[in-house]
């Protein structure tokens, strides 16, 4: 009996999905430069053929990887602004992003290296900026955020907040072992959260 269309269309977002996590982990462990198609192909266990059906070559690949990365920042957003109040919806977005870089840190590396790349690496660059217009876009959400908070200065303080979350992520995916991550969790929503020390 032949597949539906729903069929169909499933089948080829596992099959992306599994070439996507590929990539990634490829890309990591040799950096986007000198990783190949074929070495993406093979850890994705297709033949390099099948991946080109999908994708058609390593920069739609790196593309596809940021796009994605893209929706799953916009979808955190989404979910934290439908939180009813500021704090619930900045509690959020702290869980959020350290339970991503606990369960990911080598991605959560990955595209931090793609946003920090050499801007004379046009290739990389091109995507990197479209990371960066999107981290722009949700600071702007994140300091209504801290308005809707009473902070006196709503994008200082937002600023401020995003350095520590990224600082904690950071110094996560370097050292993990070990790292107090709940305790720091913890005191970053203590810290930031309470009227009493917003200034």
């Amino acid at each position: 009996m032949p597949r539906t269309r729903e069929e169909n269309d499933r089948i080829r977002q596992l099959a992306k999905e599994n070439i996507r996590t590929a990539a990634v982990e490829v890309f990591i462990e040799k950096g986007y430069h000198a990783a190949s198609i074929d070495d993406v192909a093979k850890r994705a266990g297709i033949s390099k053929g099948l991946l080109y059906n999908y994708f058609a070559g390593k920069a739609d690949l790196l593309k596809e990887l940021v796009l994605n990365r893209i929706e799953e920042i916009v979808h955190v957003m989404d979910e934290a602004i439908a939180k009813p109040t500021p704090v619930e919806q900045l509690t959020y977005i702290v869980e959020h992003a350290l339970l991503n870089v606990q369960q990911r840190p080598n991605v959560y590396r990955f595209y931090l290296h793609i946003q920090t790349h050499p801007e004379a690496d046009e290739t990389v660059s091109a995507y990197s900026q479209l990371l960066k217009d999107e981290m722009v876009r949700q600071s702007k959400l994140q300091i209504d955020i801290f308005k809707k908070l009473g902070a006196a200065n709503p994008s200082l303080q937002s600023l401020h907040f995003s350095t520590a979350l990224h600082g904690i992520m950071l110094m996560y995916a370097t050292y993990p072992d070990n790292f107090p991550l709940l305790e720091l969790k913890s005191e970053m929503l203590s810290s930031f959260i309470e009227l009493g020390s917003l200034g």
